[in-house]
């Protein structure tokens, strides 16, 4: 079944109710992944008509993301690239460091927008930014659209140059699965340990009894507040 091309319909609706001239399209890419770095895009695309074959980056060839995504880059208004590190994802949890990626994305952009798209139903950015927040908005707004192919294939060419970096990353297939989880990652993980870009408090790790120790656990606020108290509560 073909999907419905993404529209400005929301981004209309912004400036329309809220009176918001510049609006961006935010979304993230890396989130689920065992190594590399959560990577968002904002878009800003005003109300011109897309590239044809625009849509959601995960139901995009990856060889028609690669041609479209400098399209993408032309053709936007501006857009911005926020990471966060996997040491920064142990050290915050991903919540925070979504934000702190976005955040980052927004700033890179020339100006700053009056409102934002954001994918998905949970708004990590919150104030001072004016969010609206749709669900699958990657299929459905235009700029979110054109973010998502952009924050798909910039990160999946990081993870690949990575991957190329050294023989020992080759290992990793780095380049065939951008850090998320593969059987080819799962047996280099097991034989070579972690690398220094690996999330080293994700759960992977407790099935590799050879390099448990190195598990970062991060405490969440509630039992930084009872940490002399007894129970504890952890935060993954």
């Amino acid at each position: 079944m073909p999907y419905e091309p993404p529209t400005h319909t929301v981004e209309r609706s912004l400036r329309a109710t809220s009176g918001a001239k510049t609006v961006a399209g935010v979304d993230e890419v890396g989130r689920g992944a065992w190594a590399g770095p959560v990577t968002v895009c904002a878009a800003v695309t005003g109300l011109r008509r897309p590239p044809e074959g625009l849509t959601d980056s995960k139901l995009i060839s990856p060889k028609r993301r690669a041609e479209l995504a400098p399209v993408l880059e032309s053709w936007v208004t501006a857009f911005g690239l926020g990471h966060a590190s996997p040491e920064e994802i142990d050290d915050l949890g991903m919540t925070a460091a979504l934000r702190l990626a976005a955040v980052r994305a927004l700033d890179a952009l020339p100006v700053r927008p009056d409102a934002v798209i954001l994918d998905g139903k949970h708004d990590y950015l919150g104030d001072p930014w004016k969010v609206r927040t749709v669900i699958k908005g990657d299929q459905s707004c235009i700029a979110v659209a054109a973010a998502s192919v952009i924050a798909k294939v910039r990160r999946d060419t990081m993870m690949a140059e990575l991957g190329a970096d050294s023989d020992r990353y080759a290992d990793f297939a780095f380049g065939a699965n951008a850090g998320y989880p593969s059987p080819v990652h799962r047996a280099a993980l097991e034989e070579w340990g972690p690398t220094p870009h690996h999330r080293l408090s994700w759960s992977y790790l407790d099935a590799l009894p050879k390099w448990q120790h190195l598990k970062k656990v991060r405490f969440s606020a509630e039992a930084a507040a009872l940490e002399s108290g007894g129970q504890l509560g952890f935060d993954f």
